[in-house]
């Protein structure tokens, strides 16, 4: 008995020993890095002095809060067309026996691949109003000028690229795990294709949107490769203004409170989830 209460004793110590390398690596790149930003937002200069000021600085200027709006439209407007994409082509991968649809199920992750800035630049070099698409409307007598270049329309559109595979990938899980065996019982008590969608298929696909949903807004909304080649000079999305406050301006508790305000706006849709992942387990549980 003592024997395996010792063999047991060392398989936890190893297993402690284990976990300590990656929780030392999340603690200097992750923890240390939040404490210090909260640290310097909460501080006047390098006084070390307590202060609301940074905050109230960033709340009280309109540019900063035109810069806040703007994020937060953007961000919406990209959750929201990401998820309506994300879904109609998850679904249409799962439940339709075409062709298109099995060609499509091993193509759509392509844009994940892709490194970001390869993928902006060339969106850049076909969306712009002298780029490839008005070259080619060209050929046949057109003007075509979109005028998506330093846009919050335009941002949107190039997130969409990266953002629908995501998101598809997330809910199209959840879609080909629903028992065929469910569907088919539902028809067989005479509930139409409306039906089944509305009372069985979405339903139960529904958590899934969600949680795609939040890992697109914490994707986006401190995003900085798209806003900053495409963005206009203002209003900015948050992410290139912390870049502008920390390496233009050098106003280092200013980034460090815009930083925290990110940070707490991830922390909500992460808080969201993770409130999600709980019900679940004690759903579970019962």
């Amino acid at each position: 008995m003592e024997l395996r209460l010792r063999e047991r004793r060392k398989q936890a110590l190893l297993g402690l020993l284990l976990v300590v390398p990656s929780f030392l690596v999340t603690v200097v790149v992750v923890v240390f890095p939040i404490v210090d930003s909260v640290f310097l937002s909460l501080t006047e200069g390098d006084t070390g002095v307590f202060t609301w000021g940074n905050f109230q600085a960033l709340f009280a200027d309109p540019a900063a809060r035109n810069d806040i709006a703007f994020t937060l439209q953007v961000v919406g407007l990209t959750v929201i067309l990401a998820l309506g994409l994300a879904y109609a082509l998850s679904f249409y991968m799962t439940f339709s026996p075409s062709r298109t649809a099995a060609w499509l199920a091993k193509v759509y992750q392509i844009p994940l691949f892709i490194p970001g800035i390869v993928a902006v630049y060339a969106l850049i070099a076909v969306l712009r109003d002298t780029g490839a698409l008005n070259r080619f409307v060209h050929l046949f007598g057109a003007d075509f000028k979109p005028g998506l270049m330093y846009t919050g329309t335009g941002i949107v559109l190039v997130n969409l690229w990266f953002n629908v595979p995501f998101a598809a990938m997330i809910i199209g899980a959840t879609l080909g795990s629903i028992p065929r065996s469910l569907l088919e019982a539902a028809r067989d008590v005479g509930a139409g294709r409306f039906t089944v969608f509305r009372r069985v298929v979405f339903p139960l696909s529904a958590k899934s949107s969600l949680v795609a949903g939040l890992f697109v807004f914490m994707n986006n909304v401190s995003e900085f490769t798209t806003p900053f080649l495409m963005g206009s000079n203002s209003p900015h999305m948050l992410g290139v203004a912390l870049y502008q406050k920390f390496a233009v301006f050098h106003d280092q508790n200013g980034a460090a409170a815009l930083s925290v305000f990110l940070f707490a706006l991830s922390s909500v849709a992460g808080g969201v989830y993770i409130h999600s992942m709980m019900k679940e387990d004690r759903w579970r549980g019962h």
